[in-house]
């Protein structure tokens, strides 16, 4: 609440001064990387007082369309743009620019009582999909699973829904969460639950996990070695399989403003915020191609 008071006053500060208004950018999108970016726009605001940053959520899908609408000239997504997208887009004029600021390792968490301590890519996906339903199929207990998701404009439904699922549709029975501070709540109050973050959220004080969950390791397949989100080198070195990007989508290359705060986000300042908050910092073909959009 204190970050979204700084910078709901930052955007009427603004709006008061012609001047200020120039240099106001709104940002939209993903509800994974947002408590991400307000941190590094409030950082970035310290140094840049002319400068206004206002950062909503909502969900990726959400920011997409509100940048191929012109509503905003950032959207926040946690999944790649989709073709269709790209053809609104084209189509309103806004050819979108894809920038990385950061890397998550999408985590699957149980409640802390449960003594499953990890699963394969397809394990996981059988579970999602409803075909595994108890949690002895996999190893556990004599326990109905409970599934805890997030909701269909949520990029990271998407991208999980495409990754680990196979692009074939949810069990109807998964509880659809607004974000991941809901899921974390609801693996921590029912033994049962299984649940997907960000690695992000996974931390309280001192950078421990959050008591009441269980951070499951993950395998590629079944000839392969599990191994933790937890670990830096995993995510680093590809062996944890649910690495994915967190992105910034502009209209065309950014300029002003806006390039000026991408590049403090890409910086050393950004991404040791972005290690501080519980994400990865950006690395290999990711830095290639933030080249190609000018940094």
């Amino acid at each position: 609440m204190k970050r979204m008071t700084i910078l709901a006053l930052a955007a009427g500060l603004s709006l008061a001064s012609p001047a200020a208004s120039q240099q106001m950018i709104q940002i939209k999108g993903s509800d994974t990387i947002v408590n991400l970016a307000q941190r590094l726009a409030e950082a970035y605001m310290e140094k840049h007082p002319e400068t206004a940053i206002a950062v909503t959520g909502g969900g990726s899908g959400v920011g997409i369309a509100a940048l191929i609408q012109g509503q905003v000239p950032v959207a926040n997504a946690s999944r790649d743009m989709k073709e269709k997208e790209y053809t609104a887009a084209k189509e309103n004029g806004v050819i979108p620019v894809e920038i990385a600021i950061a890397v998550d390792a999408l985590s699957v968490i149980v409640n802390e009582s449960n003594p499953v301590k990890s699963l394969t890519n397809a394990q996981i996906g059988a579970i999602y999909r409803g075909e595994i339903g108890n949690w002895k199929e996999v190893g556990g207990p004599n326990l109905p699973v409970s599934l805890y998701g997030r909701q269909p404009s949520s990029g990271t439904y998407v991208f999980f829904q495409e990754f680990i699922l196979n692009n074939k549709n949810y069990s109807a029975k998964m509880k659809q969460m607004n974000g991941n501070a809901q899921i974390l709540e609801g693996v921590k109050a029912d033994k049962g639950a299984i649940g997907y973050v960000g690695v992000g959220y996974l931390f309280g004080e001192n950078h421990q996990v959050l008591p009441g969950i269980k951070v499951l390791e993950v395998a590629k397949n079944a000839k392969s070695s599990p191994v933790s989100p937890l670990v830096a080198e995993n995510v680093k070195s590809g062996q944890y399989p649910i690495a994915r990007a967190l992105y910034q989508y502009t209209s065309g290359k950014p300029k002003g403003a806006v390039k000026n705060f991408i590049a403090f986000e890409l910086g050393p300042e950004g991404q040791k915020i972005v290690q501080e908050e519980g994400f990865y910092p950006v690395a290999g073909k990711s830095l290639e191609n933030n080249k190609k959009a000018g940094f």
